[in-house]
């Protein structure tokens, strides 16, 4: 399927687990010393918020929905409040988790550092659910993205799936892990990184024809109307029903990485609120995640940079169905 019937423009996000991102380097990372860093940066993260910062950057009307608590929590919500992204933010009684990423200045080489988040209670994710309906009830399309914290069951995203159907709202999803693996209907777009895609079928996919047969299996099994397959720098996959399509990379200096496959989402969503064919709305995404490799820590892409790269996307080639 490449085309699809979006009504409206806004977009919602759900970010179950965000963080508050915590950038720094240092000339050399080793054990046992004290490692002396610059400055640190810091940013609000997690999957759904990045993709509502890029999604504003290009100039689509967001609003992030997420859970916060403690200190870490207070700041993430306060910095996007500063930034002038609408939320809806839901109190919880943990503290939201922070990430560390430190970049090592001597190699280029980038380590990061996940913590697993604070456990969300039945009540608080009952209450993550209504405030994603109140934000979504005119929306045209909801992203999640990123990991569930503790405690919230692995079939969540599906809970948030049936709750978008019942809206009439298009549901893209970016997860892994259990989040992945218990959903069974109604996403229109999966976008699972190789690894994640490995993960979830249990085979190595050396190839891109096994690659593109084990996308295909998510939608013959129900989970997703098409799969996009994020490859890093050899582009992406797309699978559909009918086929699929092999999407080039777009070549920038390398970068800090974090929050690109983000940004590739949000660039899908943007496309597509704009009325545009899949294929055309995936470069998009290809150029925007390219776009963040420009960028320091998980700061968002620039709108010049993203269409100045979409400009140099490739038609996709198309690819026949593995029988």
């Amino acid at each position: 399927m490449n085309e699809l019937a979006v009504a409206g423009h806004r977009i919602v996000t759900l970010t179950m687990n965000p963080a508050l991102d915590i950038t720094t380097s240092t000339e050399v990372v080793h054990s046992t010393d004290k490692l002396r860093c610059a400055a640190a940066r810091y940013d609000p993260g997690g999957g759904g918020i990045n993709v509502a910062h890029v999604a504003e950057v290009l100039g689509a009307a967001t609003t992030a929905v997420f859970p916060a608590g403690g200190p870490a929590g207070e700041m993430v919500h306060n910095l996007l409040v500063a930034e002038g992204l609408t939320v809806h933010r839901i109190k919880i009684g943990g503290s939201t988790r922070e990430s560390f990423t430190v970049d090592e200045r001597s190699t280029g080489k980038q380590y990061r550092f996940v913590l697993p988040g604070p456990e969300l209670t039945l009540a608080e994710q009952t209450e993550c659910l209504l405030q994603l309906r109140i934000a979504a009830a005119s929306a045209a399309i909801v992203v999640a993205s990123g990991s569930l914290p503790p405690g919230v069951p692995p079939d969540f995203y599906q809970q948030v799936a049936n709750l978008c159907a019942d809206l009439g709202a298009i549901f893209l999803l970016d997860t892994s892990g259990g989040g992945l693996r218990h959903v069974n209907s109604g996403v229109c777009l999966l976008k699972p990184s190789l690894r994640e895609l490995r993960e979830c079928v249990g085979r190595e996919l050396a190839t891109e024809s096994e690659q593109l047969a084990a996308a295909h299996e998510l939608i013959d099994r129900g989970c997703a109307d098409n799969v996009l397959v994020s490859l890093g720098s050899q582009g992406a996959l797309l699978a559909t029903a009918q086929g699929g399509n092999r999407f080039p990379p777009v070549q920038v200096p390398s970068g800090s990485g974090v929050g690109a496959g983000d940004a590739m989402v949000a660039g899908v969503a943007v496309g597509l609120t704009r009325g545009w064919p899949l294929t055309k709305a995936v470069r998009l995404g290809i150029a925007t995640g390219a776009a963040m490799l420009l960028t320091p820590g998980t700061a968002p892409c620039t709108r010049e940079d993203a269409e100045r790269l979409f400009d140099l996307t490739d038609n996709p080639g198309d690819l026949s169905r593995p029988s």
